[in-house]
């Protein structure tokens, strides 16, 4: 009992603190408006604070395989929540899109919080153990498009998404703590810079590692070229959404994405593989959905959101159960690799698309997402075709 309770707040502690990389997506119109800039330019905010969700895995997660979690964690968290109440003060997009970079940076604490839950509840559960930390992450990843985008209508202000966030993750810093697994027996300490080092040679040792972050990246790209362009796309013709039903597409999208945690026990038994295929094919359709009648059907957008958020976090789910397994004493450079190339392939995807909207409309980021989901299913094909070789 004590053991699921531990999970389930530190799931519930991921999801809050990876709500701070996507908040501000739905406020993507809103702060044009202020700013008085270009579509474009705004979309400059959400690809920072992907770069920086990516700068964050590559230079602190891995300090989790050989320092204290509690500390880590707790500089993290206070961290997020000086960079939170920087953004709400903003004068400019130069600031915003530092603060939302600096936000990023410390909001990896799920990518700290999975390995160590995997840790805990043992290598031939990883799946399960994903699954359970995954949900959280979902959550917050939906119900932060929600929130930020409804609280930013009502109370006129998009500043005030960013305060709520700082509160949130107050909270979180005093909790947390107390619900942590147990420390495991001291290690040799590995020097910072051996630690970084370590990180190219994981990626060459490892073909899983390699495939994962390859799916991860190509998958990811696609979901944030739509996520980044939505809000765009709903704010004129012809639906006139504002930053609230721009946000409500993430509570929309909810039953697709929870039913991906159930991919991590079918990873367990069938294996990684057809989950990615799975997962593929489902965010596939979701972008015929998109790029079709997408323009002018809010059903469409609504049930091609499920099949996106199912096929995405899928995937995940998929690929972190395949690296969990490969070497239990670096899960957490391994989480860092795969992270980092996942989120770097998202930052891709973010400007990729927003790139596409602004040059030619809402059917190019279709467009632009099916190409980047064609080479995955190149991947995995590729792969498939090796082992039955």
């Amino acid at each position: 009992m004590t053991a699921r309770r531990n999970l389930a707040v530190m799931a519930a502690a991921a999801g809050i603190t990876v709500a701070n990389v996507y908040l501000c997506q739905p406020l993507l119109a809103a702060i044009a408006a202020d700013f008085a800039l270009a579509e474009n330019q705004a979309g400059w905010v959400a690809s920072a604070a992907q770069a920086g969700y990516a700068a964050g895995i590559l230079l602190i997660v891995p300090l989790a395989d050989h320092a204290g979690a509690r500390r880590l964690l707790q500089t993290l968290l206070a961290g997020a929540c000086v960079a939170l109440l920087a953004a709400a003060c903003s004068p400019g997009i130069g600031w915003l899109a530092f603060a939302a970079f600096a936000i990023s940076l410390a909001s990896v604490v799920p990518q700290v919080l999975v390995p160590l839950a995997v840790a805990a509840g043992g290598q031939a559960g990883a799946g399960r153990t994903v699954a359970t930390m995954q949900t959280g992450i979902i959550l917050g990843i939906l119900l932060s498009r929600t929130v930020s985008g409804s609280v930013a209508q009502w109370s006129g202000s998009w500043r005030v998404s960013y305060v709520l966030a700082a509160v949130l993750n107050a909270a979180v810093l005093f909790v947390l703590p107390r619900f942590l697994p147990a420390p495991p027996p001291p290690r040799e300490r590995m020097p910072y810079r051996q630690l970084i080092a370590s990180l190219p040679g994981l990626l060459v040792r490892w073909p899983g590692l390699r495939l994962s972050a390859a799916l991860g990246a190509t998958v990811f790209g696609a979901f944030s070229a739509f996520w980044a362009t939505l809000a765009f796309h709903l704010a004129g013709p012809p639906f006139g959404f504002g930053s609230a039903q721009a946000g409500l597409f993430g509570l929309w999208g909810l039953a697709g994405a929870m039913l991906a945690p159930y991919a991590g026990r079918l990873a367990d038994r069938y294996g990684a593989d057809a989950i990615n295929a799975v997962g593929i094919g489902a965010a596939a359709i979701g972008f015929a959905l998109f790029a079709t009648a997408g323009n002018w059907s809010v059903l469409a957008l609504i049930v091609g959101v499920n099949l996106l958020d199912f096929g995405n976090q899928a995937g995940q789910i998929a690929n972190q159960a395949r690296i969990f397994r490969l070497d239990p004493a670096a899960r957490a450079r391994l989480n860092t690799v795969y992270m980092v190339l996942t989120f770097a392939g998202g930052a891709t995807g973010t400007w990729l698309g927003v790139l596409a909207w602004h040059s030619a409309g809402w059917r190019a980021v279709g467009v632009t997402g099916m190409a980047l989901l064609a080479v995955a299913a190149l991947i995995v094909g590729v792969c498939w075709r090796r082992e039955e070789g």
